[in-house]
């Protein structure tokens, strides 16, 4: 395992215990860069209409598409660490 996995893993842990909850628009940053990091480009259809938070996620990771998951795993610890202070 890189070690740039083993952050990536450490981050996934950390964003759980984050003094606060961060807003909503950082929350959809955080899944999606995790999304795209762990798994690649978006797959599969996109949730029905009245799904909106599935939406919201989809959309959120749809953006990242073509982003490599080792960029996509920096990016998430980069912002986890801001998160965390």
């Amino acid at each position: 395992m890189s070690d740039l996995q083993k952050l990536f893993e450490k981050a996934a842990k950390d964003v759980m215990s984050l003094a606060e909850r961060p807003d909503n628009d950082t929350m959809l940053r955080l899944y999606a860069l995790y999304k795209q990091g762990s798994e690649g480009d978006v797959k599969g259809p996109k949730p029905g209409f009245f799904d909106f938070v599935g939406s919201a996620k989809y959309e959120a990771w749809e953006k990242l598409e073509g982003t490599s998951q080792e960029q996509a795993m920096k990016k998430y610890v980069d912002m986890v660490k801001k998160l965390a202070g």
